[in-house]
């Protein structure tokens, strides 16, 4: 889990917003631009996201993932967004060697992907605002972020220590860069909900979370699922020469390791 630091009050005025939906909250900061018009996206962001609900929900009997799943429908009958994630999830499947799955005990289900796209795509949205110079989107602790909450200063998220309940592992800058994200996979929040793709059992390693820094929240998302998935060693030598991707694991036995670049995003 992540929460975005909060930032001194001479900030440019902010635009906040949290809504229910796809079994979370998702908190929105959206730092300038003209007010009318950033609710304006806002309410067109906060659509899209129980759109997203509405067709990729596994829960719901109607949405058009599980009538895909039942073939009851081609990809092509369903909304483009289907195919566009099952694209990119397939695209995680090859880079993970298939620790991230599209599939639960055989059966198609994307939701290990929806959340972070939905997100990223919902923060890129309300960052084309005229004026917009900073945006946060926090879907259920994965956060997005683009472009700076004020000038010259950076959005700084804070990394939840699993071990220590309302201490901090890490705090993330985004000091020089545009966009960043933050994504955590883990035990301390919901249990052992991570599968292992190759049992279809929930994953038993050495962890008890991964946090996946990278510019894009579908991507480090997926990662830290995977490498979850994967255990300490074998997570860390695969997110290691990722590019643009840094991370922090941490043990059941409160060993810390991260990838060779994460010190310069520590802030």
């Amino acid at each position: 889990m992540a929460d975005t630091v909060a930032e001194p009050a001479e900030a440019p005025p902010a635009v906040r917003h949290a809504e229910e939906v796809m079994g979370t909250v998702f908190s929105f900061d959206v730092r300038g631009g003209e007010p009318g018009a950033v609710r304006g996206a806002l309410d067109a962001a906060v659509a899209g996201l129980h759109r997203v609900d509405e067709v990729f929900s596994t829960y719901r009997e109607d949405s058009e993932v599980s009538r895909l799943a039942r073939g009851e429908l081609t990809v092509a009958d369903c909304a483009p967004e289907v195919g566009e994630v099952l694209r990119l999830g397939a695209r995680a499947e090859r880079t993970s060697d298939g620790w991230f799955s599209l599939r639960h005990q055989g059966r198609l289900d994307p939701t290990g992907i929806v959340k972070g796209w939905a997100a990223e795509r919902a923060a890129r949205l309300l960052a084309e605002v005229p004026g917009v110079c900073g945006v946060s989107v926090n879907g259920g602790g994965d956060v997005q972020l683009l472009g700076v909450p004020a000038p010259g200063r950076p959005w700084r998220v804070g990394v939840a220590d699993p071990l220590r309940p309302g201490g901090l592992a890490a705090v993330i800058s985004t000091a020089g860069v545009s966009e960043l994200a933050v994504a955590t996979s883990g035990t301390a929040e919901r249990g052992a909900h991570i599968v292992d793709p190759r049992t279809g059992r929930p994953a038993v390693t050495d962890l008890v979370a991964v946090t996946v820094v990278a510019p894009r929240l579908t991507w480090a998302d997926c990662w830290a699922t995977a490498a979850f998935a994967m255990g300490s060693r074998a997570g860390l030598a695969w997110l290691d020469p990722l590019p643009d991707t840094e991370a922090l694991l941490i043990t059941a036995g409160d060993e810390v390791r991260c990838t060779g670049g994460l010190a310069a995003r520590l802030g």
